[in-house]
């Protein structure tokens, strides 16, 4: 698997040594975040190897490397569904129905870990793994937060139910705004692909639907973008209740 920019690369260093092979870095470059991740690599045990530019656009044809290019075998952390309720007393987790785009799983790998969120759910035949597009999206992510993926999605809402998880869908045609949902600390929220949406045997297990509010002349936002939109909104508001009245 081939891993590059600084963010992907130094968030697989920070996980050791195992399964890294080789480790590229643009000569002649000496600037604090360069030197910043070759003592990370030093650290796990790893000795860069300085190329010219030309070596790496060859090893990274067509991508933005960054000068850093690792080449590394694919040991992403795995994780099921029981070990992250087990380790978890109010998870956070968001479902994705019918995501096939790896950019848009890599987008929304990135902002369910910015929101804090405890994992990313997604069936084995209606979605993305984690390709090297979707991995490089994440620019980190993908080595920080679990990516389950279950073999039936509408029944892993029911488990999630059984465990006291409140399961909120998206949907265009809701009735209820996002705005004015009390989200619950424990809750999964399930979004479906920009256009098709859920399919309806998973729309018919959530607890509620909600549409998120459009002012303009668009019709939805993109997978990754409404899963920002509801996560921090949940954070939003969990905070708030979680917060000390003012004396």
């Amino acid at each position: 698997m081939l891993i590059h920019g600084f963010h992907a690369v130094a968030a697989r260093l920070k996980r050791g040594a195992q399964g890294i092979t080789e480790l590229y870095v643009a000569a002649g470059r000496d600037d604090p975040r360069l030197r910043d991740l070759v003592r990370l690599a030093q650290g796990a045990g790893i000795r860069p190897s300085q190329v010219d530019m030309v070596r790496l656009d060859r090893l990274a044809p067509g991508r933005r490397h960054q000068g850093v290019v690792m080449i590394a075998e694919d040991l992403l952390p795995t994780a099921d569904l029981d070990e992250v309720l087990a380790r978890v007393e109010k998870p956070l987790l968001l479902l994705l129905d019918g995501v096939t785009d790896p950019r848009n799983l890599g987008a929304c790998l990135r902002v369910a870990d910015g929101a804090g969120a405890d994992a990313v759910i997604a069936p084995k035949d209606h979605a993305c793994p984690l390709t090297e597009v979707a991995i490089q999206t994440a620019s980190g992510a993908a080595e920080s937060i679990p990516y389950v993926m279950v073999t039936n999605l509408a029944r892993t809402i029911e488990d999630l139910q059984e465990h006291g998880v409140w399961v909120i869908g998206t949907a265009d045609q809701a009735p209820t705004s996002l705005y004015d949902c009390a989200i619950p600390a424990s809750v999964a929220w399930v979004l479906g692909a920009e256009g098709k949406g859920l399919r309806r045997l998973v729309r018919e297990r959530c607890d509620a639907l909600v549409h998120i509010p459009m002012a303009g002349q668009v019709s939805s936002l993109n997978v990754s973008v409404a899963a920002g939109v509801v996560l921090y909104e949940t954070v939003r508001q969990t905070r708030q209740a979680r917060a000390p009245a003012a004396s």
